[in-house]
This record gives C-alpha cells, sequence and structure tokens, in this order.
C-alpha cells in the first residue's frame, strides 16, 4: 500500500503563492502517475492536476491552468502543486492522490489519497 501525507496548506492573501507538498511511502513512487485533488466547503470534489509517472505529462484544470503548476521529484518521493495567483475560488482542502494505472482527470482512477491540506486564500 502507499501512504500519502500532504502539507503547504496554510491562509494567505488573493494574488499570494503556496506550495504544496505531498510524500510518498510504501510502493516505488516513479511507477504511480500522481493528481491533486480539492474539495470546496459545501461543493463536490474536483480535479485540479495530474502527472503521470513516465514521460511526465501534465493535465489541468481550466480553472487553474496557467496558474499552478504540478511537478515531481522522484529521488524524494514527492510530488509538488506550486499554486501562483491565487483567488478566493481557491479555498479549499487539496488532496494528493496515486493512480497505478491512468494519469487522469477521474477520481475514480486513482488508487491512493492523503488526508488532505487546508488552503484559505482571503479577499
Amino acid at each position: 500500500q502507499v501512504q500519502l501525507v500532504e502539507s503547504g496548506g496554510g491562509l494567505v492573501q488573493a494574488g499570494g503563492s503556496l506550495r504544496l507538498s505531498c510524500a510518498a511511502s510504501g510502493r516505488t513512487f516513479s511507477s504511480y502517475n500522481m493528481g491533486w485533488f480539492r474539495q470546496a466547503p459545501g461543493k463536490e470534489r474536483e480535479f485540479v492536476a495530474t502527472i503521470s509517472w513516465g514521460a511526465g505529462s501534465t493535465i489541468y484544470a481550466d480553472s487553474v491552468k496557467g496558474r499552478f503548476t504540478i511537478s515531481r521529484d522522484n529521488a524524494k518521493s514527492t510530488v509538488y502543486l506550486q499554486m501562483n495567483s491565487l483567488k478566493p475560488a481557491d479555498t479549499a482542502v487539496y488532496y494528493c492522490a496515486a493512480s497505478q494505472t491512468s494519469w487522469t482527470r477521474r477520481d475514480y482512477d486513482y488508487d491512493y489519497w492523503g488526508q488532505g491540506t487546508q488552503v484559505t486564500v482571503s479577499s
């Protein structure tokens, strides 16, 4: 089993930046596709970004494209989400996830999930 632990969340003013980290353990990290999802209060969980295990190909939600960057450091078994130009609408709990099969926008393709980290963006 893979264990995922997110960190780096917090309170930031609109227009500011945060970098989230997700540390993985238990399996070979480099063989997993990694993704970020988020869930705002009273809202459905939504896709944010994903990165493949092989070529490092990426997909972004339209709402974050051009502002967020997903990356991975296989030597450290860690995936990152750099968030710039943050907006109040970005406020949510952010979850890291790992997939054995696909780099995808669909949450059902992911096998392992972290506990989440809170991001709050003030106006």
